[in-house]
């Protein structure tokens, strides 16, 4: 829900009401423009771009694709094709339609036929060789797996040989050499949480790090090793890094994708294809060209880059090299630490994405008078939500059938309201295999992705059509919402795109409103999962642990943000697993006046710190949730300021649950009368006194108010409360001045104004007592 305020002169002009009667070309919907493997005209594109300029598309995000079609008479950046792109930019600016350009051929990625082995994304690979002692060893290692010519060595360990065969449970998928997509593959799980507690492994399964010997310095040229054998039988690791092999696609002119942990492999992407075309344009024209987008990650996961061993030491506070072994699914010390091991290695490489190729891209673009659009999301390594804060505009997307990706929605939403960010973006309507879809039948999704709190619709998609007599001309293969003009309804469509631009106007305006705000988990990969059940009659966002150790003030006993959006409640993600620091930042935010729901951590999921990162966790729960013993549901427990409450099946109903009940029974009041039509301009003081119980326990009490025009509330005394706006309810938490006995409210009410007008004041009390 979205709340916005206009106030003026008489007589004087609405300018909310202006843009809803006439949407500013900012407030139109875009379009997915698809150019097909070359098979582009330049007749086809000035009549492609007048068409969308009759109907209300006032942007694009320009793909090239290699789909099912042969190719067409200019291929790919040749410059046939260049002048094209060049014309589709004059054009563009011709008309005032906008262009956003991804950021590679393609639909995914950031990659091309320009980037070497050496700059794409890399993984660690390893070979093992069985020696036994007492002996000398002399002689070449087999090298590891080698993809696209290039091979790195990282490091040569050796260790006993383990008396037991034990791999790590799913260690392919925990070391980040696989990562499926979400949204379309059954089974694929939106996060790797971390245990707290392990099964037990055989002890002759486990390597002892102890034991782990370094011969990174004993390896020659060509791969030779020299090495005095202990003895025993022991494993030689050689480890490297190589390829992934990974490409752009379907990509036109395909090549290895871009490393993402590696901000120069990034630059070089970029000089070689968005800085050219940018180079190439008109001046005069450029202003058309306004934004590079970053279309659904697709490209799967990488766990390594050169510079990985000095960025783990960095971040995590210790060196990788003797946990390594764990990368291919040996457990070295044990269970736990392994995983724990694991868990830092994908944090390490969700927090290199999301700096050096969502932050670097964002710098890229903004140095190049350009912004950035962001679908965080599919086959992600990183925390999508952390990667999708990198943009100016967060995207998600919603299909018109096939698949349920209503997911990335919320965590776009969620982002930009966290992140101050005013524009949120969905990839709209998308479908397969249908020509049936039409603007009538998929508009209450649009409405649904506005209540979401969408406010920019880009439909997919507008293939490009080079013929200007065929119909219905290229499409898309299976893919997409058949949206071009060559569809028979395409010159009615004017008056839905006015209603998309009169709702997205709106929505673009003021602060966006809600709740409670839902702390999302530490770690990665992750896809923010919506609480089941969501939170009756109230709004939510999703908030990163970036977010809230950076951007969450306490305000008031609110959470707020720099931008002015707050939250009534915390609530914590229900895991067993958090580290020390962002529970310390819970327990600031807390004393603060923050009121937090959720059930404490017992461990940290890192080894960074251990094992004092646990008793510390521990510590610190013990402080927030006090005694275990003193668990229940729902209880709340005053620290400084604000309090924390116990979570559990008792606590999942809302502590405001009965607030409808309460302000149905309640009516406007000023005076000894109801509300007053024409009350002076001035100052009405209430009170309002009631008891409490002997020994009563308050779990929580809420005061709602609303006054024509404001008012302060005290509470025993005690300023709990003000507001200014009689258009909306204040909710103010006051169990911290309760007590058993009699109790007194105090509001302080005033009608503002130059001359008598209507005035009131309405409101109710909830209390909440452990035993009724």
């Amino acid at each position: 829900m979205w709340i916005w305020m206009a106030g003026s002169a008489a007589g004087a002009a609405d300018p909310l009401a202006e843009g809803f009667a006439s949407p500013p070309d900012s407030a139109w919907p875009w379009v997915y423009w698809f150019w097909k493997n070359g098979n582009i005209s330049r007749a086809g594109i000035t009549a492609d771009l007048a068409a969308m300029h009759r109907v209300g598309i006032r942007g694009v995000i320009l793909m090239e694709v290699a789909l099912s079609v042969p190719a067409g008479p200019a291929p790919f950046f040749s410059p046939q094709w260049r002048e094209l792109f060049r014309h589709a930019v004059a054009e563009a600016h011709r008309l005032g339609i906008q262009i956003s350009l991804n950021t590679a051929p393609g639909w995914t990625g950031s990659g091309g036929p320009w980037v070497t082995a050496e700059q794409s994304m890399q993984k660690l690979v390893a070979r093992e060789t069985v020696v036994a002692g007492p002996k000398r060893f002399e002689g070449p290692l087999s090298p590891p797996e080698t993809v696209a010519g290039f091979y790195r060595d990282v490091a040569v360990l050796a260790f006993p040989c383990p008396a037991a065969e034990f791999r790590i449970p799913g260690w392919a998928e925990k070391a980040l050499y696989q990562r499926g997509p979400y949204s379309s593959m059954p089974g694929v799980p939106p996060a790797l949480p971390m245990p707290t507690e392990f099964p037990a492994v055989p002890a002759q399964a486990a390597i002892p790090r102890d034991k782990i010997v370094d011969l990174t310095g004993q390896l020659q040229p060509g791969g030779r090793l020299a090495w005095n054998v202990p003895p025993g039988r022991w494993t030689i690791l050689r480890l490297g890094r190589t390829s992934t092999g990974q490409t752009n696609r379907p990509a036109p002119l395909p090549g290895l994708e871009c490393d993402k942990l590696d901000p120069a492999a990034l630059d070089a992407h970029f000089r070689q294809f968005t800085a050219r075309l940018l180079a190439e344009l008109e001046p005069k024209h450029r202003s058309a060209l306004v934004a590079i987008h970053l279309d659904s990650w697709e490209v799967g996961a990488q766990n390594w880059t050169g510079a990985m061993r000095q960025e783990f030491s960095r971040r995590r506070g210790y060196d990788p090299l003797l946990y390594l072994p764990a990368v291919t699914g040996r457990v070295v010390e044990n269970l736990e630490v392994s995983e724990r091991f694991l868990w830092d290695l994908r944090q390490t490489v969700s927090e290199m994405i999301a700096e050096n190729h969502g932050r670097r891209l964002h710098e890229l673009a903004h140095a190049h008078g350009l912004w950035l659009s962001i679908e965080p999301y599919d086959m992600t390594p990183c925390d999508d939500m952390t990667l999708g804060a990198r943009a100016d505009v967060p995207m998600g997307e919603f299909w018109s059938n096939t698949f349920d990706t209503r997911y990335s929605v919320k965590e776009a939403t969620s982002i930009a309201h966290v992140y101050g960010r005013p524009v949120v973006a969905a990839e709209a309507f998308t479908s397969t295999e249908s020509w049936l879809f039409h603007p009538g039948s998929v508009k209450s999704l649009g409405d649904w992705a506005f209540c979401e709190g969408v406010n920019r619709l880009v439909i997919h998609r507008y293939v490009h059509q080079p013929f200007l007599h065929v119909r219905p001309g290229l499409s898309l293969g299976p893919h997409g919402l058949h949206y071009e003009r060559t569809q028979t309804w395409w010159e009615f469509t004017r008056p839905w795109h006015q209603y998309l631009a009169r709702c997205q106007w709106v929505l673009q305006q003021g602060q966006p409103v809600a709740d409670v705000l839902y702390l999302s988990p530490e770690g990665a990969p992750n896809v923010f999962q919506r609480p089941d059940p969501p939170p009756a009659a109230y709004h939510y966002d999703a908030c990163t642990p970036e977010a809230l150790l950076t951007r969450v003030q306490v305000q008031e006993g609110r959470l707020v943000l720099p931008e002015g959006t707050g939250y009534a409640m915390l609530v914590l993600p229900e895991l067993p697993a958090m580290t020390p620091k962002l529970l310390r930042r819970i327990k600031q935010l807390v004393h603060q006046g923050a009121t937090v729901l959720g059930v404490p951590p017992r461990k940290s999921p890192s080894l960074e710190g251990y094992p004092q990162c646990d008793a510390e966790v521990a510590q610190l729960a013990a402080e927030l949730w006090g005694p275990s013993s003193d668990a229940a549901p729902g209880l709340g427990r005053w620290l400084g300021q604000g309090v924390m409450i116990w979570a559990g099946p008792a606590a999942r109903p809302d502590p405001l649950a009965d607030a409808d009940d309460a302000l149905a029974q309640a009516r406007w009041i000023w005076g000894h009368a109801g509300a007053a039509t024409a009350a002076p301009v001035n100052k009405q003081y209430f009170r309002r006194v009631f008891t409490l119980p002997a020994g009563a326990e308050v779990l929580s009490a809420h005061v709602l108010l609303a006054a024509d025009n404001a008012f302060e509330l005290w509470v025993n005394g005690q300023p709990a409360a003000s507001g200014q706006n009689f258009h909306q309810l204040t909710t103010a938490e006051v169990s911290r001045w309760l007590h058993p006995g009699v109790n007194v409210l105090a509001v302080a009410a005033e009608n503002a104004g130059s001359q008598p007008n209507p005035a009131g004041l309405i409101g109710a009390v909830v209390v909440r007592l452990r035993h009724g």
